[in-house]
């Protein structure tokens, strides 16, 4: 009695390379929220997470980047100590923040698909730079509208004072973030050189 078998692959290996990079850049995401700061204004702190954002659209690309974001939001539903200030649990999904986090994951792919022109991975180094501060201004405006709607609704707060506590306050630690997105998109364009 012969038996013979095959090989039989479920998962191609691009498929394990993009989750496993997808993976790690959600654990970015949560090492960037214990990077916290209170605003005295708002009840949203200042973290590093959109920094991360920035960097996933940009590094994975739209699909991918939106992957790894999804994948942040589950492991701290999950309860894994992943927000701001390792807070963790669906509560954080419902509470004041709650508004930007679900955005993340919009946010990565309206990056990514700017930054790229579309799904396909590019080269991070060679997008161009008014392309990709477009995006990361677009991908700020999905995080941050999301997040008024938050407060709106969570703190029931009106729209003026939902915009200026919860988008206005933080436009000067958003720019400093999207400069240090480009730095880093740029230093490993030169490091490629």
């Amino acid at each position: 009695m012969n038996a013979e078998t095959t090989d039989t692959e479920l998962v191609d290996d691009e498929m394990v390379g993009n989750l496993a990079r997808a993976a790690l850049f959600a654990a970015l995401l949560g090492a960037f929220a214990y990077v916290s700061f209170p605003n005295p204004v708002s009840l949203v702190p200042v973290t590093l997470q959109v920094l991360g954002v920035f960097l996933a659209g940009i590094f994975l690309g739209p699909v991918w980047g939106a992957v790894a974001c999804g994948l942040y939001l589950l492991a701290g539903a999950l309860g894994a100590p992943v927000f701001a200030n390792g807070a963790a649990g669906l509560g954080v999904l419902l509470g004041p923040t709650a508004g930007y986090l679900l955005a993340y994951p919009l946010a990565a792919l309206v990056i990514g698909a700017i930054a790229h022109g579309g799904r396909t991975l590019g080269e991070p180094d060679e997008l161009g730079l008014g392309r990709l501060v477009g995006a990361l201004a677009l991908g700020t405006v999905v995080i941050y509208a999301s997040g008024v709607l938050g407060l709106m609704a969570v703190q029931s707060l009106g729209p003026v004072e939902a915009l200026l506590a919860g988008a206005a306050v933080f436009v000067p630690a958003e720019l400093v973030k999207i400069a240090a997105a480009v730095g880093i998109v740029r230093s490993d364009a030169i490091a490629a050189a």
